[in-house]
């Protein structure tokens, strides 16, 4: 008798957080202590648009947080970064089975969305965070594997919980 398809257990980290607070940059948040932090020094096959774009790396879940922020300004309206945030989550409602809109309304003058793809596309989790003023900043978990919505589910909830503790304790530098 053939056994029935499974998957590898996961051993989840205990939840524990470090400051991510360099004096550069405009933002400051808090990240897993299961994650590295490193500056994007590539954005396809040009350099990343400002120095302020970091990366989350975890190792443990073949996984990676991309952030990339801009200033709002003249040239990087808000109404068209915003614009582009939803048509790039839109690009994945071909494999998606739902894409679901969670506003962000926190305190310290963090707006936005978190959109929560379901299905096998390739990012279940993307989100955007701005000051309406200044800052604006966009994020998405990638894993590094083809994905299959089944193997990836338990370790992209446990990644989501620090998606939003970043959220909640982003804070703009002015």
């Amino acid at each position: 008798m053939p056994k029935p398809r499974g998957y590898f257990k996961v051993e989840f980290p205990q939840k524990e957080y470090v400051q991510f607070n360099d004096k550069d940059y405009p933002y400051s948040f808090e990240y897993p202590v299961y994650g590295k932090v490193i500056k994007d020094s590539t954005f396809f096959d040009t350099i990343p648009e400002n120095p302020y774009w970091v990366n989350i790396y975890f190792p443990s879940f073949n996984s990676v947080i991309y952030l990339s922020y801009k200033q709002i300004d003249a040239k990087n309206q808000l109404n068209l970064m915003v614009k582009d945030a939803f048509k790039m989550t839109g690009k994945h409602s071909i494999k998606a089975s739902f894409i679901d809109e969670i506003p962000i309304n926190e305190s310290g003058n963090k707006y936005g969305f978190i959109f929560d793809v379901g299905g096998n596309a390739a990012t279940g989790k993307q989100f955007y965070v701005t000051d309406s003023i200044r800052h604006f900043i966009r994020g998405a978990l990638y894993f590094n594997a083809t994905p299959n919505y089944d193997s990836i589910q338990p370790s992209e909830q446990f990644l989501y919980k620090d998606m939003q503790h970043l959220i909640r304790t982003l804070q703009w530098k002015n």
